[in-house]
């Protein structure tokens, strides 16, 4: 790998992260001189890295305007999370036809450090930790699904998701009653897994995931953000 190659890579992952978390808002402009000042990284790098976020959907990119930060709206959101929650609750019934003694330990054995994060030093750290052990959790009930070609497609999936999922994300940890509602939740949800109950399971982790929706409606309207 040479070091153009490693420098887009850096500023591909750099601006992805910041358009996720919201550093940069829908429709912001992505001018190329904030960009190379910004990640210290030129000009060739980080056109590929805005070319390979415009084929995510995160940067749009028009003649003579150049490129700008995707726009939100309702109407995505619906999109992208009916397709998720789709696509994990087949995995996740996948995971409980196939999934071993294995899978189950490391299934609760996630849930168990999930459930155990408490504040921490700061705000931000504790959303870190949460969000971290939280994807811990959701990723360790989709590897007992037996697919490497479904794990991929539900990585693509997420990162479509990222950008609403973290409006959901900050409301959930900085709110104790949300952040235990989603704990009973998780409750419902591993004894589910366990049951080996596969209707239930793909039921659950549909409603499970399409949850957040209402919630990040509001968030959009509130930020003028809805479209």
């Amino acid at each position: 790998m040479n070091e153009k190659t490693n420098l887009a890579d850096s500023a591909y992952l750099q601006l992805k992260r910041d358009i996720t978390s919201g550093a940069f808002k829908p429709d912001d402009k992505l001018l190329m001189s904030h960009l190379r000042d910004r990640y210290e990284i030129g000009t060739g790098p980080m056109r590929e890295a805005l070319s390979r976020l415009v084929a995510e959907h995160l940067v749009t990119a028009a003649s003579q305007r150049g490129f700008r930060v995707a726009a939100m709206s309702t109407e995505e959101l619906h999109d992208i999370y009916f397709a998720r929650a789709s696509l994990e609750a087949m995995i996740a019934e996948l995971a409980v036809q196939k999934g071993d003694d294995s899978w189950e330990a490391s299934v609760i054995a996630s849930a168990h450090t999930l459930s155990r994060v408490e504040e921490v030093e700061n705000a931000e750290q504790m959303l870190s930790l949460w969000d971290s052990r939280h994807k811990a959790f959701h990723n360790a009930i989709a590897s007992g699904c037996g697919s490497n070609k479904l794990m991929e497609l539900r990585t693509t999936m997420l990162d479509q998701a990222e950008r609403y999922r973290q409006l959901w994300l900050k409301h959930t940890v900085f709110s104790p009653e949300a952040l235990a509602d989603k704990r009973n939740e998780h409750k419902m949800l591993i004894e589910t897994l366990l049951s080996r109950d596969t209707k239930k399971v793909r039921t659950l982790v549909f409603e499970h995931m399409m949850n957040p929706i209402p919630i990040i409606e509001d968030i959009l309207q509130e930020q003028g953000l809805a479209g």
